[in-house]
C-alpha cells in the first residue's frame, strides 16, 4: 500500500497516540488548574431589607470547612449606586454550615447589599469600599 499510495500506516498510528496524549495532558492540567484555584467556601446572600435610614438587616449562608475562620465582605448602596456601608464580617472556625444575621450601620437609607466575597484565613481580595471623596465609613456593626 505504500508503495501503490505513498501512506505509512505507522506514522498515521504515531500521530494519533500523539494528539491522544497532548489532549490527555491538557486534560491533567485543567484538571488541577481548577482544583487549586477552587475557593474552599461557597457564600451567598439569602436576603437584605433596609431595616432603617441608617440600618440594613443581611441574612448569610456560609459553607466552609469547619476548622477555618472564614471573612466576608459586604457593601451597601443607595439608589445611585454610592456605598453607604461596608463591612467585613469574621466567621469563627466552629461549624460548616452557617447562617448569620447581620446589621449593617449606613450613612444614608440602603437601596441595595451586595455579598462581595468570602475567603479563608484573611480578607477576601475584592472591590474597595467606593465612599465619595472625604467621607468615613460609618463604624461597624450596628
Amino acid at each position: 500500500m505504500q508503495h501503490r499510495y505513498g501512506l505509512d500506516q505507522r506514522a498515521v498510528g504515531r500521530i494519533w497516540g500523539v494528539a491522544l496524549l497532548l489532549i490527555a495532558f491538557v486534560a491533567i492540567l485543567v484538571y488541577v488548574a481548577f482544583g487549586v484555584t477552587r475557593n474552599p467556601v461557597e457564600f451567598r446572600l439569602v436576603s437584605y431589607e433596609a431595616a432603617g435610614p441608617d440600618r440594613i438587616d443581611a441574612t448569610l449562608s456560609v459553607e466552609k470547612p469547619s476548622d477555618s475562620v472564614v471573612y466576608c465582605t459586604l457593601r451597601a448602596q443607595d439608589r445611585t449606586h454610592t456605598d453607604v456601608g461596608y463591612a467585613t464580617v469574621v466567621i469563627p472556625a466552629e461549624q460548616s454550615d452557617v447562617l448569620i444575621d447581620y446589621s449593617m450601620r449606613t450613612l444614608a437609607p440602603a437601596y441595595g447589599m451586595e455579598l462581595l466575597g468570602c475567603s479563608v484565613d484573611k480578607p477576601p481580595g475584592v472591590t474597595p469600599p467606593q465612599f465619595p471623596p472625604g467621607v468615613v465609613p460609618p463604624p461597624q456593626p450596628y
